[in-house]
């Protein structure tokens, strides 16, 4: 499966943006996705991910109730709502794609989309 990632921009702190991981191929409901997000200087690290089905999602602290990760399984998308955003979501953010479960750990993840960037400057 191959991932596009759109979405980012500049948005100031307490807006909102929505990203897409657009998802070619047939098998993409077979997937659980997962976004991940990288800071400058920064490793990359876990935002949300969420089930083949849709019916399990999870979270990183620092996002949760401000971030909603959600799928369309007919439409092979992705979709991660970001709203209330602060200085510190600043980052590139990525979609990716495992066969391995709902998982935190980005080694479990085997196709990555290139990456859409998100600035909140403080």
């Amino acid at each position: 499966v191959q991932l596009q990632a759109s979405g980012g921009g500049l948005v100031q702190a307490g807006g909102s943006l929505r990203l897409s991981c657009a998802a070619s191929g047939r098998t993409f409901s077979n997937y659980d996705m997962g976004w991940f997000r990288q800071a400058p200087g920064k490793e990359r690290e876990f935002v949300a991910t969420i089930s083949s089905s849709g019916g399990t999602t999870r979270y990183t602290d620092s996002v949760k109730d401000r971030f909603i990760i959600s799928r369309d399984n007919a439409k092979n998308t992705v979709y991660l709502q970001m709203n209330s955003l602060k200085p510190e979501d600043t980052a590139v953010y990525y979609c990716a794609a495992s066969y391995f479960g709902t998982s935190r750990n980005p080694n479990s993840y085997t196709h990555w989309g290139q990456g859409t960037q998100v600035t909140v400057p403080s």
